[in-house]
């Protein structure tokens, strides 16, 4: 464990001793707990040389959570990998957010979740409400394969169906609009919203690794947004949400957006770094 922080502090990196824990104990199969009662004891060389590979790819700056091959959201086991945007404890404010403004648990919700990722949103909200169902939708095959795994994991995939297919392009409206489910009661997306010059200036673990499909959110971070909010009165029943995450300082041009669209935009709601994080608007 010292020689694996002594690595990741020559790369630069933070916590050293926290992520050379989690390294060991992913390498070895034990617990923080297990490793502590064992500190004495010599290393297994398989353990060893496992260490040692994570180790590496901790050292080029792949993130922790692809490594792990999972991550905790809302309390939950998500699996992750490099097809997918790894979930972030800010996002949970949109669940905070739907929690509030729909506060019946055993309401018969019928959710879209547009640019699904893990399925991070999708999922959660439909363990939270039980009687709910749920379309996701994701460009990448990859990534519906993660959120896939993940619903059959959490015990949701009989309520949740997951399709392929870039919500961007043109036409993608109409083929929605024809599904059984639509139009929607909420509608959640965590869509690109990093402006397309900025990408590259991110830090390592997120440039080099994260999928920029997830990311890039054209040339004022906006583009989504836009094609979110022009399509939404096709897609949210009277009555029902669009609630949608946004980056630092873009909460007000996104509630603008959906006004335009005809929604009701509500006050933007704050994450724990004080941030101006998720935008709901009722239609």
């Amino acid at each position: 464990m010292r020689d694996t922080a002594v690595a990741l502090t020559a790369a630069g990196i933070d916590n050293v001793r926290f992520e050379a824990r989690l390294l060991l104990s992913h390498a070895t199969g034990l617990t923080i707990e297990q490793l502590i009662s064992r500190g004495p004891d010599p290393a297994p060389a398989p353990a060893a040389a496992r260490l040692r590979e994570l180790t590496a790819r901790r050292v080029r700056r792949e993130p922790m959570a692809y490594i792990l091959g999972e991550r905790e959201f809302w309390g939950l086991p998500f699996k992750v990998s490099p097809a997918v945007l790894i979930p972030r404890p800010d996002s949970e404010t949109v669940i905070e957010t739907v929690l509030d403004l729909i506060p019946d648990r055993t309401r018969k919700l019928r959710i879209l979740d547009l640019g699904l990722g893990s399925g991070c949103l999708l999922l959660t909200l439909l363990r939270e409400y039980p009687q709910a169902t749920g379309v996701g939708i994701d460009a990448s095959v990859a990534a519906l394969a993660v959120a896939q795994a993940n619903a059959e994991a959490l015990g949701v995939a009989s309520r949740a169906r997951l399709s392929a297919g870039d919500w961007r392009q043109a036409g993608w409206v109409g083929r929605l609009v024809d599904q059984p489910e639509a139009p929607f009661d909420l509608l959640v997306s965590n869509p690109p919203y990093i402006e397309s010059a900025a990408v590259e200036g991110l830090m390592p673990e997120v440039a080099t690794h994260e999928p920029r499909l997830a990311l890039d959110g054209g040339a004022d971070g906006l583009a989504a947004y836009r094609i979110i909010a022009e399509a939404s009165p096709r897609l949210v029943v009277p009555g029902g949400w669009a609630i949608v995450e946004g980056g630092e300082g873009q909460a007000p041009e996104i509630a603008s957006l959906f006004a335009a669209a005809g929604f009701s935009p509500r006050p933007a709601r704050k994450d724990l770094g004080g941030i101006e994080r998720v935008v709901p608007a009722r239609h």
